[in-house]
């Protein structure tokens, strides 16, 4: 058979489709031989073959009558009959041109007959064929006989796609899991290569992870802290309020964080800061937990030093406001001629050091507060001494504006010193006279206007006085703003522009 075909358009795709099917899985060749063995039967035929045609060789997986497991690829019926569209039929090999020649017709096997349906994969590779043979010439199969070939060649088929089907499925669940072994090893290691004390829980906040970082710190086994077994490590005053804390972020699957004492392998108490972000499926519902605690000791012992030393300083501030208040107060009681300047600069003192009240050790554990950092909170202190009763002669309106102690102290200044003027002779020296403060953004700068109406006419002074100056000193050179003024004869209106980054640091 001299013109076999060894070679053809892809038959390296070819190749590597066949490399899929196991082959050799146990019991297929079993279920196969049955199939043939039907198939000879079918036929009237001495032999029935399940052939699988590899680069060189022809292998018979399925076999009955016959105890060859194969031949070389060149000598193949099968390598023919797989590259028809259809079944291949000889019915005399001696009188075909490309058998005639063929060992396996004219040695000791003697085929003269063959009739093979082409086994085709599912990506339309062929793979060889399922076969009749016999040693006596015929003039072909009867139709049954034809059809039932067919029929048995799709059962076959079938077993073999099944059987690759079977172990793809295996092999990707096997590579699944190797994949996630794989994930889990990289996750273990970099778990405890950090610094941070990490842990795990089930969707229902019940913890069963933590990394040997807290089994380290802790000195017990992870075991001991599974569940809700971690609670017995923090300190006893802090137990009920993270357990309530963690509570709450379960039920409402959003991010946990508490600083709490956690007793380490020494029996001693430790800061930490204690993190949890929920991991969220497609659908929203928690799959896991994953978080944090960070050791905040060393900080957090330096932050109530610094605290305690604030309001050390804090206190002797006020005592400084508080004397020199009474410097001014026994030179007015000596010094009548000063009386008026005295109380005016009293007034001042007494504003800025409401101001000074207002932030003191803003941003402290033991004093903060939002109202603090609030320029609002701080506008009504300064302007409370004008309010008549129930009846707020200065409102005040707008977005609040955070501020801190580097602020507080000229804005205090500035307002005081517009309430002063008001008083004397503006809006606020007549009974039914207003003052509007607006608090508002534009461009990064933030904007007070102060706006009165109600009082008597009032005109542009000739030249500017010591008040003029102290709101001068207040928001153009210590905070780096403009102030504008608007003579109107309805009243006084003040336009302060600063710089946002000059209001909180």
């Amino acid at each position: 058979m001299n013109d076999a075909p060894t070679q053809r358009s892809g038959e390296d795709e070819r190749l590597k489709v066949l490399q899929t099917y196991p082959l050799d899985k146990p019991g297929l060749s079993t279920q196969l031989d049955r199939l043939a063995s039907v198939a000879a039967q079918l036929c009237g035929a001495p032999i029935g073959l399940v052939s699988i045609v590899s680069d060189d060789h022809q292998f018979f997986i399925g076999k009955s009558g016959l105890d060859a497991a194969g031949t070389p690829r060149e000598y193949s019926f099968c390598a023919h009959a797989m590259l028809k569209p259809e079944i291949m039929v000889v019915s005399d090999a001696r009188q075909d041109s490309r058998f005639s020649d063929n060992p396996l017709v004219t040695g000791d096997m003697s085929i003269r007959f063959y009739a093979g349906v082409p086994m085709i994969s599912r990506e339309g590779q062929p793979l060889g064929s399922f076969c009749i043979i016999d040693t006596v010439p015929r003039l072909g199969l009867t139709v049954a006989q034809r059809e039932g070939l067919e029929g048995i060649a799709s059962a076959a088929m079938a077993m073999i796609e099944a059987a690759r089907s079977e172990a793809s499925s295996a092999a990707a669940e096997k590579s699944h899991r190797a994949a996630i072994r794989d994930q889990e090893l990289r996750y273990q290691h970099l778990a405890d290569a950090m610094p941070q004390l990490l842990w795990s829980t089930r969707p229902n906040g019940l913890t069963d992870y933590f990394n040997q970082v807290w089994i380290d710190y802790t000195g017990e086994p992870a075991e001991a802290s599974y569940g809700s077994g971690w609670l017995d490590f923090l300190h006893p005053d802090d137990r009920a309020p993270t357990g309530e804390c963690w509570r709450e972020a379960v039920e409402s699957r959003k991010t946990y964080e508490i600083e709490y004492r956690l007793r380490n392998a020494e029996g001693e108490y430790r800061w930490m800061l204690a993190r949890g972000v929920p991991m969220l499926d497609d659908r929203g519902e928690v799959t896991r937990w994953f978080g944090s605690c960070t050791d905040i000791d060393e900080s957090k012992r330096s932050s109530e030093l610094l605290e305690i030393l604030s309001r050390e300083l804090n206190h002797r501030i006020k005592n400084i406001f508080a004397v020199i208040g009474g410097l001014v107060s026994l030179t007015i009681r000596h010094r009548p001629e000063v009386a008026e300047a005295g109380r005016e600069l009293q007034e001042r003192i007494l504003a800025l050091g409401r101001a000074h009240d207002h932030v003191r050790a803003s941003g402290t554990r033991f004093d903060s507060t939002e109202a603090q950092s609030s320029l609002i909170a701080m506008l009504k202190l300064i302007v409370s001494p004008y309010q008549a009763g129930s009846r707020n002669r200065v409102t005040i309106s707008g977005s609040d504006i955070a501020i801190d102690d580097r602020s507080a102290t000229p804005l205090a200044l500035f307002v005081h010193e517009l309430g002063t003027n008001a008083a004397k002779y503006g809006a606020l020296s007549t009974q039914d006279g207003s003052v509007e403060i607006e608090l508002s953004r534009d461009n990064g700068d933030c904007l007070i206007r102060w706006s009165e109406q109600g009082g008597p006419p009032v005109n542009r002074p000739g030249d500017d006085g010591f008040g003029a100056s102290l709101v001068e000193l207040s928001i153009a050179r210590q905070l780096g703003g403009v102030v504008e003024y608007e003579w109107r004869t309805e009243g006084l209106v003040v336009l302060a522009r600063i710089p946002s980054s000059a209001m909180m640091r």
